[in-house]
């Protein structure tokens, strides 16, 4: 279920669904949005595939205006509402052609992304990460949210980067490389059996390593929270 972006109150899931396919040539995309959640998966089309569901109300102003398009390798989502009072909402699900990277950036809204081969980049300002079912290297970072990587992912690099969230990566193949730092909030990674050089910091939380250590091994594990508990372990 999507967690809607925008001030509350708007019925973006029965609001009417639009769809658009933008012309895209190329190996990398980014994806620059305000004011929604975005869900992006890979596919086999041609083209970048929108579809978007937009809803809300405002009292003395105009809105909810939506624009997208997609030049020079950025597509651009905008919804806006400018009024006194307002409650405004958007859903946008985003299909790229496989094997174009992919880079996200969104002002405010969930970041939901599945099945990627290729490397994932996210930002965004106040909404969750949720990553699923990639092997691409990760690199993932919410200024207000919670960031989760589950157990279907098995990418060789992640590095995550909360200023105000709980972190959560548990991976199905043994990865080169995990770097996760958190400001405020816990953070928790399950890795497969195998031999780590890891180490976990927190200035203010309980702090356990709870994996088979080796120096100089290649599969690092750095975790770090200013305040909140850290915990490596491996799978059971």
């Amino acid at each position: 279920m999507v967690v809607l972006a925008g001030c509350g109150g708007a019925d973006v899931e029965g609001a009417p669904v639009e769809r658009r396919t933008f012309a895209f040539e190329g190996e990398a995309l980014v994806v620059d949005a305000d004011d929604s959640d975005l869900v992006i998966t890979p596919a086999d089309v041609d083209g970048v595939r929108v579809e978007r569901q937009v809803d809300g109300w405002v009292v003395m102003g105009s809105g909810p205006e939506a624009s997208w398009k997609l030049v020079e390798g950025r597509l651009t989502l905008r919804v806006g509402c400018d009024a006194v009072a307002a409650s405004c909402g958007a859903v946008h699900r985003i299909q790229v052609p496989r094997g174009v990277a992919v880079t996200v950036e969104d002002g405010n809204g969930d970041v939901t992304a599945e099945g990627f081969a290729t490397p994932l980049k996210v930002r965004t300002d106040d909404g969750d990460v949720r990553v699923r079912k990639a092997s691409g290297e990760l690199d993932l970072a919410s200024e207000d949210g919670d960031v989760s990587v589950d157990d279907s992912v098995r990418s060789p690099s992640v590095v995550v980067r909360a200023d105000d969230g709980d972190v959560r990566v548990s991976l199905a193949a043994v990865p080169r490389r995990v770097d996760v730092v958190t400001e405020d909030g816990d953070v928790a990674v399950t890795v497969p059996k195998g031999e780590y050089e890891a180490s976990g910091v927190s200035d203010d939380g309980d702090v356990r390593i709870d994996v088979p250590l080796r120096a100089g091994s290649g599969h690092v594990v750095s975790l770090r929270s200013d305040d909140g508990d850290v915990v490596a372990r491996t799978v059971n």
